[in-house]
């Protein structure tokens, strides 16, 4: 009998039911239930479901945080038009210092937890 709690290299678990399946499966032959995509590792580091990934946020923060450019790739676009209007004072530019090292100091669970939605 096969052990429930074991896995191969090329499996992986059902999110829903919990079943052992194929690592590439897309729907869970047992459920029914469709897999979400697993986190794919690039040359920056993981990225979220949604693509998203916190050293590059953090590298457009930093670099056109004062443009709020970093919240458009984050997909929130208020403040990415708030940090446009106010750019010119150079306060966006400092809050935007501080938000890249708090994506970088971030771990990628915390990450994907905040801003990991589509």
């Amino acid at each position: 009998m096969e052990n429930a709690l074991s896995k191969a290299a090329d499996e992986k678990f059902c999110s829903e039911c919990g079943s052992i399946i194929k690592l590439k499966a897309e729907i869970c032959p047992k459920c029914g239930v469709r897999q979400l995509p697993a986190p794919h590792a690039s040359a920056l580091g993981n990225t979220t479901a949604s693509g998203r990934n916190k050293n590059v946020a953090g590298l457009i923060a930093l670099f056109l945080g004062g443009l709020g450019i970093h919240k458009f790739y984050l997909g929130r676009t208020g403040q990415g038009i708030l940090y446009i209007l106010f750019f010119w004072t150079f306060i966006p530019a400092i809050i935007a210092f501080v938000e890249a090292i708090r994506y970088f100091l971030m771990s990628e669970q915390a990450f994907e937890a905040q801003y990991g939605g589509a």
